[in-house]
C-alpha cells in the first residue's frame, strides 16, 4: 500500500511546486511574492486542513475494520462540512494578507503581489478541504488505485494548464494560483466518480442528517488534537526559517536553511506514505478486534522506516558536496550546505521513524499524546536549545537545525515508548467501543437488515484490500 501512496503524495505535493516554478520564471519579484504567499498559506490554511482531516484516519479506519460501513460515510461528510466551514475565516485572513505582511516589515510591492496570489488561491483552499476528506475515505479502506489515478490525472492536467494561464493568457501569478485550485477540484471530481461507483457508497448513500451530525462530535473531538499534532511540528520548521533572518548574514543563512527544509520536506512526503499505510492497517485491525495484527502492522511500518532512513541518509551524506547544486551554484552556499549535511542526515533519520510512529498514533487515536509531545519536544526543548546554540554559542544556522533535530528525536522517543508499551488488547476494545457503542440502535438495526437482505457484508468483503505483490500493484497503477 505504501508504494502507490508515495506516488499520490508526490503528485499532490508537486502542484504548488510547479506553480511556484512557473511564476518564478516571470521575474524575481514574482518568485519572492509567490514563495512568501505559499509559506503563509501553508501555515495558516493547508497545514490546518491536513491536520483536521487526520481524525478520519482513526475514525474511518476503525469503522471499516469493525464493519460499521455507514459510519465511514457519516464521518467523511462530517469532515467535509467542518473543513468547509473552517475555510471561510481562513479566506478572510488571506484577503488581508498584505496588511499582515506589512506588519512584519515586508516590501509593500511584494506584500501586494503575495496578497493577490493568496486571494486567487482561495478556490484551492475549498477544493483542498474536500480532497483531504475524500483521500482519507479511500485510504481507510485501502483503496489506493483511485487515489493514484485521480492525483496523477490532476498533475498531468496541471502542468499544461498552468503554463497556458501564466504565459499564453498572461494571467501571471494569478494564473499560477488559479491553476492549483482547478487542479484540486479536478482531483475531487475524479475521486467523486470513483466514490459513486463503489459498493460502500451505493449502500450508504441514503444517510440521514442525524447520522452526520451525531458523528460530528466525535470528529471534532479528534480533529483539534490531530491538527495540533501535525501543525505544531510544521510550524516549528517555519519558525526556524524566520529566526535565521535575524542572523548577521541573513541572506546566506536563510538560503541554506531553506534548502535543507526543502530536502527534509521532500523526504517527509515520501516517508509519510509509509506512515499513512501503517495508520490504515493499524486502525483497520483495531476496529476488527485483532490486536496482534495491529501490533504487527506497526512493527512492519517501523521496519520499512529503518530501511528508508539507512538508504536516504547514506546517499545524502555520500553526495554532501554535490547535492546543493540542485538549488544553487554559489560556492559559499555549497560549502555551508556541506557543513550542515551531517546534522540534516541525523534529522532525516529521526523523521523516518517519526513519520511512521505518527501514523500509528493517528490510526490508534493517540492524537492528544502526539500534540503534547510536539509542544514539549519542539517548543519547550528543541527551539529554545537551538536559539541558545545559534545566538549564544554562535553556531548560527547549524545551531537552529540542531534544535530541530533534538525536538524530532524527543518526539520520536515519546511516541516509540507509547507504541512499544501499549496494551494492544485494550486499544482494540477502545476502538470497538468508539465505533459501535456510539452508533444509535436504529442505525445498527438498519445496517443489520442491509447485511442480511441486500448482502452488504458480502459485497463489501470483495472491496476490502487484499494483499498483492508489489509488482502487481505497480502493474495496475
Amino acid at each position: 500500500m505504501a508504494l502507490p501512496m508515495v506516488a499520490v503524495a508526490i503528485s499532490q505535493y508537486l502542484l504548488q511546486v510547479i506553480s511556484m516554478v512557473m511564476a518564478g520564471h516571470l521575474d524575481e519579484i514574482s518568485l519572492s511574492s509567490v514563495a512568501i504567499a505559499t509559506s503563509l498559506t501553508n501555515v495558516t490554511g493547508f497545514s490546518l486542513l491536513v491536520g483536521l482531516a487526520g481524525a478520519l484516519e482513526t475514525l474511518c479506519g476503525q469503522a471499516f475494520g469493525a464493519e460499521q460501513f455507514r459510519k465511514i460515510s457519516a464521518y467523511t461528510y462530517s469532515s467535509m462540512l467542518c473543513l468547509l466551514l473552517f475555510c471561510f475565516p481562513v479566506s478572510l485572513l488571506w484577503v488581508f494578507m498584505d496588511k499582515l505582511l506589512e506588519l512584519f516589515h515586508q516590501d509593500p510591492l511584494i506584500s501586494q503581489l503575495a496578497c493577490r496570489y493568496a486571494i486567487w488561491l482561495i478556490p484551492a483552499l475549498f477544493g483542498f478541504s474536500i480532497l483531504q476528506s475524500m483521500t482519507r475515505y479511500f485510504q481507510s479502506q485501502g483503496l489506493v488505485l483511485p487515489l493514484f489515478l485521480s492525483s496523477f490525472g490532476a498533475l498531468c492536467f496541471h502542468i499544461p494548464f498552468c503554463w497556458l494561464l501564466v504565459y499564453k493568457m498572461r494571467f501571471g501569478i494569478a494564473g499560477a494560483a488559479l491553476s492549483i485550485g482547478l487542479s484540486y477540484w479536478l482531483n475531487v471530481g475524479l475521486l467523486w466518480v470513483f466514490m459513486r461507483d463503489s459498493t460502500l457508497y451505493r449502500e450508504t448513500k441514503n444517510l440521514r442528517v442525524q447520522e452526520i451530525f451525531s458523528s460530528m462530535k466525535q470528529f471534532v473531538a479528534l480533529a483539534f488534537p490531530s491538527a495540533m499534532m501535525i501543525c505544531l511540528e510544521w510550524w516549528s520548521f517555519e519558525l526556524v526559517i524566520l529566526m535565521s533572518g535575524l542572523l548577521p548574514n541573513s541572506k546566506l543563512e536563510t538560503s541554506v536553511l531553506s534548502i535543507c527544509l526543502t530536502m527534509s520536506s521532500l523526504h517527509f512526503v515520501l516517508v509519510n506514505a509509509i506512515g499513512a499505510s501503517a495508520s490504515t492497517h493499524v486502525s483497520n485491525e483495531l476496529g476488527a478486534g485483532n490486536p496482534k495484527a495491529a501490533r504487527a502492522a506497526a512493527n512492519s511500518g517501523l521496519f520499512l522506516a529503518a530501511i528508508d532512513a539507512i538508504i536516504v541518509t547514506s546517499t545524502l551524506y555520500g553526495y554532501r558536496r554535490n547535492w546543493s547544486s540542485i538549488f544553487s551554484n554559489e560556492s559559499e552556499v555549497a560549502h555551508y550546505v556541506t557543513q550542515i549535511t551531517p546534522i540534516l542526515c541525523l534529522s532525516i533519520f529521526a523523521d523516518s521513524f517519526l513519520a511512521v510512529l505518527s501514523g500509528v498514533a493517528r490510526g490508534t487515536g493517540w492524537q492528544h499524546i502526539g500534540a503534547y509531545a510536539n509542544i514539549g519536544s519542539y517548543y519547550l526543548v528543541g527551539i529554545p536549545v537551538g536559539s541558545i546554540l545559534c545566538f549564544v554559542v554562535k553556531l548560527r544556522g547549524k545551531g537552529l537545525w540542531i534544535g530541530i533535530f533534538i525536538g524530532s528525536t524527543l518526539q520520536m522517543i515519546v511516541l516509540a515508548l507509547v507504541t512499544f508499551l501499549t496494551n494492544w488488547e485494550q486499544e482494540a476494545a477502545k476502538a470497538r467501543d468508539r465505533v459501535i457503542e456510539t452508533t444509535p440502535q436504529s442505525y445498527q438495526e438498519t445496517e443489520s437488515i442491509l447485511k442480511e437482505d441486500v448482502g452488504l457484508d458480502k459485497t463489501l468483503e470483495n472491496d476490502k484490500p487484499k494483499p498483492k505483490p508489489w509488482l502487481e500493484i505497480w502493474f495496475f497503477s
